[in-house]
């Protein structure tokens, strides 16, 4: 299995933490930690904020996402162009939008060499200084194949719009050994045993988790791991582009919104009845909050 060029997700400084889950319940309430269930299902939990902020998630709210987007070393409109198409590729089933900006653009791709590829989470692209990037797309140039434009520039796209890692799902980091995980990423990307059990061996809380009911291991927020990781040898395969199920999911976050009915107020013309089955949504899909 190749080894392909894996994110390394921004994180803001330990001390903007609560300050950036602050900005992210008042853009989008449901990114609060639900703190009833917590207390519920971890005994001797405490709601301190410092660890409330851990557990507060970065998307942008169920009324959609508009972001404006520049490029911090001014390519050539062919590159912005193909990149935008990449990033609006998850408006296929959502309210998301991502339009190029000159003036304050809110996210800011730099493609800086041996930098990596990286995107800040979310709502957290807020607190950035307006002169620096919110995302990396390491070298990327017309050059690049289009499978990693579908495969980079759509993960990142997805950090942005506030997913985390799907590999760092509880299902999928019990699969893995951690001193072979160790060793893999210290020698092919030269990442210390911190950085890797940060990046790869720490699930995410699913108390918290805005998520799908299971772990999506073909999703395209999920790295794509050898088998020579994980404990039974067999690889987790990652995803190399958007798949059903995130698209399924960010319809859910991101939901589109319907148009308003037209009006029959016409005389003799039936309406339904408040509650009556015309009425009921039919749920869209079984993804849940774990």
């Amino acid at each position: 299995m190749e080894t392909p060029a894996v994110c390394i997700p921004k994180r803001l400084p330990r001390a903007q933490w609560e300050e950036a889950a602050d900005l992210a319940a008042a853009i989008n309430p449901v990114n609060r930690p639900p703190i009833h269930r917590l207390t519920r299902i971890m005994p001797g939990f405490v709601p301190t904020k410092a660890r409330l902020a851990v557990l507060t998630t970065k998307y942008w709210g169920s009324k959609g996402v508009r972001l404006t987007v520049g490029f911090l070393d001014n390519p050539s409109a062919e590159l912005r162009k193909r990149i935008l198409l990449h990033m609006n590729a998850w408006a296929k089933t959502a309210n998301v939008t991502f339009v190029p900006a000159r003036t304050d653009p809110q996210v800011r791709i730099a493609r800086t060499p041996a930098d990596g590829h990286w995107s800040y989470l979310g709502t957290d692209i807020r607190l950035i200084k307006k002169d620096e990037p919110t995302m990396n797309l390491d070298s990327f140039t017309m050059s690049t194949a289009e499978s990693e434009y579908r495969r980079v520039v759509r993960h990142e796209t997805g950090h942005t719009l506030g997913f985390p890692h799907e590999h760092m799902r509880k299902q999928l980091v019990a699969k893995i050994h951690v001193q072979k995980a160790i060793a893999y990423f210290g020698k092919h990307y030269g990442w210390s045993p911190e950085d890797v059990r940060l990046q790869v061996l720490t699930p995410l809380e699913k108390s918290s988790l805005i998520a799908t009911a299971s772990a999506d291991a073909r999703s395209i927020m999920c790295y794509q791991l050898p088998g020579e990781i994980t404990k039974d040898g067999k690889p987790i395969l990652g995803g190399t582009d958007i798949d059903a199920w995130d698209y399924d999911f960010i319809s859910l976050i991101y939901p589109r919104q319907k148009p308003a009915p037209r009006s029959r107020a016409k005389s003799g013309t039936r309406t339904a009845k408040r509650g009556s089955t015309a009425m009921r949504a039919k749920p869209a899909s079984k993804k849940v909050r774990v």
